[in-house]
């Protein structure tokens, strides 16, 4: 048997012969189809909020250009009622500074501080050249970067004639971050009403008891006194986002159990004697939230139906009355992002699966929206999209299964596609109307491709028990929705069920590593993105226990406990690599510690010795995503030649 050994490094982009999409589909005119090119130029929004007279928005938006290898970013005003954006410079007299207090005396900060001695070199001063770091705890390495012994604390500054004149660590000493890596921002730490208290967010354990728990906390530290104090002690899950109402009251989202990451997201109100849940008896998972201006009720996003909406909870603190929640929006698109209230409308972004975000306005009394930014739209206009359809099948447990369908533009009912099944990650993620600059379906569908993307089993907006049910049965029912979904799709006489593939990234990568042992030749090809290939090498070196411990049911040693025994065996994906029979490309990040590079090369050194026709695409830079622009060319031209060489 023919063993294939090709391996794709994105360093070789500016050398590669590879030539673009649009001269490998010479069918499709580049001028009316979606190309990476293309996509890689698009305006890339960044709302930074509503300006003191509540006018306007302002916004930023980045731009790549291809030619010269670089981006740029534009700050721009837009008037609330819509029309052309204007080009500003600087954005600090319009926009409320929430690091200072409201008296002006003084503002918050994040620095990062030296706590613990993790450099040969701060150990030994004598070996001042050594670079080795030494280590007796977990956590050496969270999702893209290794410990240091550097931990984020919030500072206090204050400020005499406009300039800071002194700064206190209202953390020292501590090994715990706020905000909290990798992704916590300036909403971890807040300004309580008043300003008198600093109110923030941080996970108050080190080592391995960081990496067992979700359990970070909300504490709020007193400028007179100099102490801290929880304010979510006793609850134990993530506990984030605090936010006050213009009343004073304090709103926070919260999950019930301590390890599990994606548990129903509540949204919690405390007046400082009482917390109350709001979203208790709502089955579903709150994305985020806002207040209302008037603080009487709240506003939040959520996973609805295969979409992403706006909702609203009102009866607030009314005696004898139970808090309703209430749909606002509704449609086929994803509110991503809460820019905030004016009168009787909410600003919003809106994307789908054809358009990048926009601004919008959404009616709060009716829920309709209106588009007010238009960044993009002339690329879009010159454009040929494909037709999205919302489809509904029966799982094989008597369930109704969303499947969200992308056909190619000039979509031909009497011609048969080949048909790619797309696997979300997460495992716990919505698949909703979001736009990628790297799965984006309609590049996809514009090269010529059906795609097939189920609302399969563990995912939000199906209700709290759709989403659990996943959890230690990652090879059961979900992998039965996948399979289900692509033999429904290939009833359809427009499908050429001998060009099938599948692909997808993190979860994703791990369901096309399962199904290429289990598809019964289903699939003529494989794509997958920084996938779990083998859960006992996956445990080892994994940076977040809580979520392995959650999902699998615990460490590989405990073999007596039949959720192990099942995860580690019956559905691990290596122990089904002997019945891999079908080409597979492999991507890989050599900075992704989420799920460590051992999982992509276990992989493919498995398929190469299996004789099966095999690439390996490693970033050494990339971390679980792809975020450097030529990188992402790279990806995308090595996605599309690997379909044409395979499907």
């Amino acid at each position: 048997m023919k063993v294939f050994i090709t391996i794709s490094f994105a360093v070789l982009f500016l050398s590669a012969k590879a030539q673009p999409i649009s001269k490998l589909e010479a069918s499709q005119p580049e001028s009316k189809r979606m190309t990476p090119e293309i996509l890689a130029q698009l305006g890339k929004l960044n709302t930074l909020g509503i300006t003191k007279d509540r006018k306007s928005i302002v916004f930023s938006v980045r731009k790549y250009n291809l030619k010269e290898d670089k981006s740029t970013t534009t700050n721009f005003n837009l008037s609330i009622d819509g029309g052309e954006a204007k080009e500003i410079k600087s954005t600090d007299d319009l926009l409320i500074n929430d690091r200072i207090s409201p008296d002006g005396k003084y503002s918050i900060s994040m620095n990062e501080v030296k706590v613990k001695n993790i450099f040969g070199k701060d150990v030994y001063p004598q070996f001042s050249k050594s670079d080795v770091m030494i280590y007796d705890n977990l956590n050496y390495r969270h999702w893209d970067t290794w410990e240091d012994g550097s931990f984020a604390h919030v500072f206090l500054n204050t400020i005499t004639d406009k300039k800071i004149t002194d700064s206190i660590d209202i953390m020292p000493n501590e090994p715990f971050d706020s905000p909290q890596k990798p992704f916590g921002g300036d909403e971890d730490f807040i300004w309580a009403p008043g300003g008198r208290q600093i109110v923030y967010v941080t996970k108050k354990k080190f080592g391995k008891d960081y990496a067992l728990s979700t359990n970070t906390d909300i504490y709020s530290y007193s400028l007179e006194t100099g102490k801290t104090i929880n304010l979510t002690d006793g609850m134990e899950g993530y506990d984030i986002k605090p936010a006050y109402s213009s009343k004073g009251e304090l709103g926070f989202l919260s999950m019930k159990t301590d390890g599990y990451e994606s548990d129903k997201n509540d949204i919690i109100i405390y007046n400082g004697t009482t917390k109350l849940n709001l979203t208790k008896d709502w089955d579903g998972t709150v994305d985020d939230f806002k207040w209302s201006t008037d603080g009487l009720k709240i506003y939040f996003t959520a996973a609805t139906d295969g979409t992403i909406q706006l909702f609203s909870v009102d009866n607030i603190r009314v005696e004898n009355k139970t808090p309703v929640v209430k749909q606002i929006t509704r449609g086929d698109f994803d509110i991503r992002n809460m820019i905030g209230q004016v009168d009787n409308k909410m600003f919003v972004e809106i994307t789908d699966m054809n358009h990048a975000a926009e601004i919008y306005a959404a009616n709060l009394s009716d829920g309709s929206t209106k588009q007010i930014s238009h960044i993009n739209d002339a690329i879009y206009s010159d454009l040929t999209l494909g037709k999205i359809e919302k489809r509904f099948f029966t799982a094989t447990d008597g369930k109704p299964l969303l499947v969200w369908v992308i056909y190619p533009p000039d979509f031909d009912s009497k011609k048969k596609y080949p048909t790619l099944l797309y696997c979300q990650g997460g495992p716990q993620s919505p698949l909703t109307q979001f736009y990628s600059y790297r799965w984006n379906f309609q590049l996809m569908a514009s090269n010529g491709y059906i795609v097939v993307a189920p609302n399969r089993r563990g995912m939000p907006g199906h209700g709290v028990k759709w989403n659990e049910q996943i959890s230690r049965d990652y090879g059961g029912q979900n992998m039965k929705d996948y399979l289900l979904s692509i033999d429904e799709l290939s009833k359809e006489p427009y499908v050429d069920k001998a060009r099938l593939g599948a692909v997808g990234a993190s979860y994703g990568g791990y369901s096309v590593y399962f199904l290429a042992g289990i598809h019964n030749k289903r699939f003529k090809t494989f794509i997958a993105h920084d996938g779990i290939f083998d859960w006992r090498s996956m445990y080892g070196t994994t940076e977040e226990i809580f979520f392995v411990n959650q999902d699998l049911g615990g460490p590989y040693w405990k073999n007596e406990n039949s959720a192990v025994q099942k995860s580690y065996n019956e559905f691990n994906p290596i122990n089904f690599v002997k019945k891999w029979d079908t080409p597979i490309l492999i991507i890989q990040g050599g900075k992704d510690y989420r799920v460590p590079i051992e999982q992509g090369l276990g992989a493919f050194q498995a398929a190469q010795l299996l004789g099966i026709k095999s690439k390996l695409l490693y970033f050494p830079n990339e971390n679980h995503w792809v975020l450097k622009d030529q990188n992402g060319l790279v990806w995308q031209h090595e996605f599309y030649q690997w379909l044409k060489e395979t499907l």
